[in-house]
């Protein structure tokens, strides 16, 4: 039997018991899938998920699933977003450094959303500018955000990819990726991951600017100033 358990338990019975049914409820979940995934007894389960849904914290399908509830979205929305918060000095060390403009994405379902950047002062630039959604079937960034997904999840997207499945595999095993006019003529990039505290990869930080600046091989130019940038958002 699989159950969601985690290794932070607090001790308080109902609270531990509680963030069980919520982790459970992610994909959604029927009352039997919540017995099954939490290891709770039926009726603990039922009466837990009934009480979080008063609450907003979960809400039901018209199959009776349970889902994750607009209280939490309320909630995530009010506290600071300590990546983006982190990000903009390391954007910014990260153009000065390379000399080119650097931007911070996140996936969201089949595509990528800039979240954060710091643009060039003048000369020829890649503008992005923050809140632009961008396609996951190309660019180093796309590339950065799929490489670490498992198969299931990437397979489907491959055939409309300007990239392959062996391109992510090069791109887990060095760590970073690199684009030529992939997503956009004449523009390069190159970006690596930013993780969370489990290893997970959550954005991928990039930077780009035009060929004739970057090369054909920009990775031998700009991955390590973007590795190290990675690093420093990753594990917050």
């Amino acid at each position: 039997m699989f159950r969601v358990v985690g290794n932070n338990i607090s001790g308080v019975g109902v609270l531990d018991k509680a963030v069980l049914i919520l982790t459970a409820c992610v994909d959604g979940a029927s009352l039997a899938e919540l017995v099954e995934h939490t290891g709770l007894p039926r009726a603990t389960a039922h009466r837990l998920a009934q009480a979080l849904e008063a609450h907003r914290m979960l809400v039901r399908d018209p199959r009776g699933r349970w889902h994750p509830g607009p209280r939490l979205g309320e909630l995530s929305n009010a506290t600071p977003d300590v990546l983006l918060t982190a990000a903009e000095p390391v954007l910014a060390v990260l153009r000065d450094q390379t000399g080119e403009s650097a931007q911070l994405y996140r996936r969201r379902a089949d595509e990528r959303v800039c979240v954060a950047a710091s643009e060039r002062s003048s000369g020829l630039r890649d503008t992005v500018p923050i809140g632009s959604v961008l396609p996951m079937s190309a660019g180093s960034a796309a590339q950065i955000l799929l490489a670490w997904e498992p198969a299931e999840a990437v397979l489907p997207l491959l055939p409309r990819c300007k990239f392959t499945g062996r391109t992510l595999a090069e791109v887990r095993r060095r760590g970073w990726a690199q684009s030529v006019a992939e997503r956009e003529a004449g523009v390069a990039s190159v970006s690596a991951p930013v993780r969370d505290r489990t290893g997970r990869v959550i954005a991928a930080i990039s930077v780009s600017g035009p060929i004739e600046r970057f090369g054909r091989r920009p990775g031998e130019r700009h991955a390590m100033a973007v590795i190290r940038a990675g690093q420093r958002l990753s594990g917050l």
